[in-house]
């Protein structure tokens, strides 16, 4: 254990040195993200001072909560996407990847955490002028910032870790991106990322509860905007810990024959 600590201790050191030696790309990358949201930002908040206030429970003003929360969570849940697994094997990445002591999974995730520090830091300052402009109603209780703040990177492994198994499919199909598209796709619709989930119809709600997306995605703004109760609060976390079980499993059962089909080409 001691071991694996300090592999992703170095890891994450290195990552952190790395993408600061980036920071102005990085900070444009992070700049370029922030449109999206702002996008649904001024639709939502629009439609609910043109609705007399609200809609579907939500203030303008919470919208705006929603939205500007929307950018940390997304940046937090970036991770390893399934298109990193067929360029390293199109291009023969993998081959010195797999020379190294340490399984990648360790090293790919140690490494997108160190990354975060550093775009943590610029994002601070834009969360702030976007506060500034939009003027967000925030009134968490204590205890839904403290779950706020452990379900951003319980979501991210999470999620890292069921998209690192999709990206498995790589090795036996070289040209899998229509089966990347639609996770994204499924994905943007049932995590609450496009619009808070209690916008969308009841049935649409009752099945986003048994995948993945809105674990990863809504769940944590639903808490920190007080939208959740601490009985529903531990149920999001245990829905998380099953989907990262399952995520794990898949690694685990995968892998070895992943690599046999690897080697098998001759890479």
């Amino acid at each position: 254990m001691k071991a694996m600590m300090d592999i992703y201790a170095t890891q994450t050191k290195t990552a952190i040195a790395v993408e600061f030696q980036y920071r102005v790309s990085q900070l444009l990358w992070l700049v370029g993200m922030i449109a999206e949201p702002v996008i649904y930002l001024v639709v939502w908040t629009t439609v609910a001072r043109a609705q007399g206030g609200s809609v579907g429970g939500y203030t303008a003003g919470e919208f705006a909560a929603y939205y500007i929360a929307w950018t940390l969570v997304r940046h937090m849940n970036i991770a390893l996407t399934p298109y990193a697994f067929e360029q390293r094997i199109r291009e023969g990445q993998l081959s010195a990847e797999l020379l190294r002591p340490v399984h990648p999974f360790h090293r790919d995730l140690a490494w997108f955490l160190g990354m975060k520090v550093i775009t943590f830091a610029m994002w601070l300052p834009i969360a702030v002028l976007l506060s500034l402009a939009f003027h967000p109603t925030f009134n968490p209780q204590p205890w839904m910032v403290a779950g706020f703040l452990v379900a951003l990177v319980t979501a991210f492994i999470m999620r890292f870790t069921l998209l690192w198994a999709l990206g498995l499919v790589t090795f036996w199909v070289t040209r899998v991106s229509a089966v990347f598209e639609l996770y994204f796709t499924v994905e943007l619709l049932l995590s609450g990322r496009l619009v808070p989930m209690s916008l969308m119809p009841d049935w649409v709600q009752q099945v986003s509860n048994y995948l993945p997306f809105r674990w990863a995605f809504g769940f944590q703004l639903e808490l920190l905007l007080g939208r959740l109760t601490p009985q529903q609060t531990l149920m999001g976390f245990g829905a998380q810990a099953i989907w990262f079980a399952v995520g794990t499993l898949l690694i685990l059962w995968v892998w070895p024959a992943a690599l046999r089909k690897y080697s098998a080409v001759g890479a």
